[in-house]
């Protein structure tokens, strides 16, 4: 079969124009609108960090040698057409920013100053925050024919160019390059109201104002804002046995990355930007006209002087599960049944709870995990390094590739370590990216186990807004397999070396996950080829692995209802006989989806399954990832009722067509409108009321 696939990164940024919808859509909360603004900004300096790199050293290999082939080889049209959709996406941003969202703080009484003169009696004020708060933290530096050592642009941070005249020369132009230290203080700074008008401005435009006092004896002609963004894609695939050491100083070598993008603002003379190009070795391929300012990701932070409930969503507060509150050991609970959480709708609370009884608990022994994104103050890390203090055995395998988060991995390994607590480090060529966990207790001569495995990172803070899902069970195959799986992690061999495991109940990349999923969906086929009902339902995040995707277009083919809930980058299209059915979604609301669930009908006796792992090349391929049935049917229930909620969603989910736009799924006349996220909240909170 020849199958027709998306290009990824134009999947990729159809997903950020979705997000980007959020910021235009009026039905939307003002704050959180702004808030969608300021995640469609991040996640595009993401895009130009990591992918854009790749898209242009591959365009550059395809244009050199039209014959190369490969999994992410490109045509030579691609690259102009990314950059014509990201320049239409920017220019909706900007639009959305100054013609909706400015106004309608406006029409609040909250005036952000943007791109207007300031007001005289907003001076003063100003004045004194740049000379108390401000002024220290500046480095300017001049443009001068010798460069000086640190005259470096670092990476995302922004900067002034000054031009300057010396008072006794008004004709001769000189240049300088002022930092704006974003990263040390808040980008917005509240002024004093006026005839109940409450004033916001930015921390450039406060440093714009003040410029003079960093050049006594010259005179300001202009200021122009740059910012340049650098490749993060540095490659840790190969990494041996002193893995810390290079993985820390492959951090500090990606902060020195080549440009990808130098955004500056349109209003610059020519002249100058053909200086810093020549001063910063900035080819012409990588300047990017912007506006006055960049990192908007910041917006994010707009203080909100005037409060209102309609600014922003309504609070959902997590439920409560009653049932576990009232039992006085949860570990003792998971042995008498499975317990599944649906965080945020549900406290993430009672996995912390885990973690710590798993800490003093006398007949703990043993206790196993996996950290891929650690979140910075974690109370699981914290509960760790008690464990190892009270004496049990802790081992900990710490993913120090987990891109953006190395720093942080890196210094709570070493807190853990310090500690006593067993630290495994990454498997060269391998990402572990699964997330699972298990504790090891003994009472006299008997052991018991109980497995956590959960969707999304054990990280507290994202739990906060990413939807994810978590089993706890003391299932005895299920957890004598994780037993085996951390022992082969600590081994460190590449899966092939390693010939110890066989999974007949956990989907393990590397080992039976690939496999397992084509079987199932054989399955699904061949019950669709003998007259019986055949459905497969998958969630995820990211699919793209073609194996798997031809897979799906065999099944649909074959008559196989396919419905997928891809969230961000799918690579299968859409609306072409290969895909006459499936029905592809996505859905974008005030929490981030990240759970991955399959579900496949198998003649009415469902299996369902969550996990890890989504269906993408360094997924499948490049990383351990593990997936897990739900064997109890009501939990399973709680599962398809979320699943079925999101198939309904006829408010915030988009279907995707051929050409990879986002239609909306409005709700059809007379019929009643769906907001899944909703929805779940309400029936999570159904769930606390009843028997579990």
């Amino acid at each position: 079969m020849n199958t027709p696939l998306y290009d990824r990164d134009l999947s990729w940024l159809s997903f950020n124009y979705r997000v980007l919808s959020m910021a235009k859509d009026p039905a939307v909360p003002l704050y959180e609108r702004i808030r969608f603004l300021s995640i469609f900004s991040s996640n595009l300096d993401e895009f130009f960090r990591v992918r854009m790199p790749a898209v242009m050293a591959v365009n550059k290999l395809v244009r050199e040698n039209p014959d190369v082939a490969g999994e992410e080889t490109l045509s030579t049209d691609t690259l102009p057409i990314i950059q014509q959709e990201i320049n239409r996406q920017l220019g909706e941003f900007g639009a959305t920013l100054t013609q909706q969202l400015l106004p309608a703080l406006s029409d609040n009484r909250i005036d952000l100053y943007y791109n207007q003169e300031i007001l005289p009696s907003h001076l003063a004020p100003m004045r004194e925050y740049f000379q108390t708060k401000i002024q220290g933290f500046l480095q300017p530096f001049w443009l001068d024919q010798k460069k000086p050592k640190d005259a470096f642009l670092e990476n995302n941070q922004l900067y002034l160019v000054v031009s300057l005249s010396p008072e006794n020369e008004p004709d001769r132009l000189q240049y300088a390059v002022v930092n704006i230290p974003s990263s040390e203080l808040p980008r917005f700074f509240e002024l004093p109201q006026i005839k109940e008008v409450s004033y916001i401005v930015m921390l450039d435009d406060i440093i714009r104002e003040n410029t003079g006092w960093l050049f006594p004896g010259y005179t300001v002609n202009g200021c122009y804002s740059i910012k340049i963004t650098r490749d993060a894609e540095t490659d840790m695939n190969e990494l041996a046995s002193d893995i810390l050491d290079q993985v820390e100083t492959m951090i500090a070598k990606r902060e020195l990355g080549i440009p990808t993008r130098f955004l500056y603002d349109s209003n610059m003379p020519l002249a100058l930007r053909q200086l810093l190009g020549n001063y910063f070795s900035i080819v012409p391929q990588e300047m990017v006209p912007g506006g006055r300012y960049h990192n908007l990701k910041d917006l994010a932070d707009l203080p909100m002087p005037v409060k209102s409930p309609l600014f922003t969503y309504p609070k959902q507060p997590s439920a409560h599960l009653p049932q576990l509150d009232k039992v006085p050991h949860l570990l003792e609970e998971i042995l008498r049944r499975d317990i599944i959480l649906h965080p945020p709708y549900q406290r993430y609370e009672y996995i912390l709870r885990f973690f710590n009884e798993a800490a003093t608990d006398p007949t703990v022994k043993e206790i196993y995990i996996t950290l891929y994104r650690i979140a910075a103050s974690s109370q699981i890390a914290n509960a760790l390094i008690s464990a190892a203090r009270n004496g049990k055995q802790v081992t900990v395998f710490v993913e120090l590739k987990a891109r953006f988060d190395e720093a942080n991995n890196i210094r709570w390994a070493k807190k853990m370590k310090a500690a006593g607590v067993k630290i495994i480090y990454s498997i060269p060529g391998l990402k572990v990216h699964a997330k699972i966990a298990l504790v090891k207790r003994k009472r006299g001569y008997e052991w018991d186990y109980a497995g956590l495995m959960a969707t999304g990172n054990f990280n507290e803070s994202t739990a906060r807004f990413y939807t994810d899902h978590v089993l706890l069970t003391a299932h005895p195959g299920i957890t004598q397999e994780l037993e085996l799986l951390f022992l082969y992690l600590q081994a460190r061999q590449q899966p092939d070396k390693y010939r110890y495991l066989k999974f007949n109940h956990l989907l393990v990349a590397q080992f039976n996950l690939k496999t397992r999923f084509s079987e199932l969906i054989d399955r699904e086929i061949a019950n669709k080829k003998a007259g019986r009902p055949a459905h497969i339902i998958i969630k995820l995040n990211n699919l793209q692995e073609k194996d798997m995707i031809a897979k799906l277009y065999e099944a649909s083919e074959a008559g196989v209802q396919v419905d997928l809930i891809a969230r961000s980058i799918c690579c299968l299209q859409p609306d072409q006989p290969e895909s006459s059915n499936i029905r592809v979604r996505r859905i974008v609301d005030r929490y981030l989806e990240h759970a991955r669930v399959f579900i496949f009908h198998n003649n009415g006796e469902e299996e369902v399954y969550m996990g890890s792992a989504d269906w993408m090349n360094r997924n499948i391929h490049r990383r351990i990832e593990v997936c897990f049935p739900v064997y109890t049917k009501e939990l399973a229930a709680q599962l398809k009722e979320i699943i079925r909620l999101q198939l309904a969603d006829n408010t915030n989910a988009a279907k995707l067509d051929a050409q990879l736009h986002n239609i909306p799924l409005n709700p059809e006349k007379g019929t009643p409108a769906v907001n899944a996220q909703l929805g779940i909240y309400q029936y999570i909170q159904s769930l606390e009321h009843e028997s579990i």
